[in-house]
């Protein structure tokens, strides 16, 4: 992969949507990926997300299937700019004055 792509972000709703997508149940998708269908389960209520070889696979049956997906420049947008030191409401403990 090239640097400075953005890399593919799995969370769990993005699987379960995909897996609906493509119509398949967790076993299906399961065997299509070479995996358990309890790995699935465990990425569907967020227990655990994929990575390495199971990302991949995942975006390249996104893509030929038409599914969009988030990458991770998109979803860590929000981070960046909480740590450049912008304070939510409630984000900490209060000043001395």
């Amino acid at each position: 992969m090239p640097r400075g792509k953005r890399k593919p972000t799995w969370d769990a709703g993005q699987i379960h949507a995909l897996r609906a997508h493509l119509k398949l149940t967790q076993d299906e998708l399961a065997e299509e990926l070479g995996t358990r269908q309890q790995t699935i389960s465990e990425w569907e209520t967020g227990q655990y997300q994929p990575r390495g070889t199971s990302t991949r696979l995942l975006t390249l049956i996104a893509e030929r299937a038409g599914f969009a997906y988030e990458t991770s420049a998109t979803v860590r947008e929000p981070e960046l700019s909480d740590k450049a030191g912008e304070v939510g409401a409630g984000g900490g403990p209060p000043s001395p004055e």
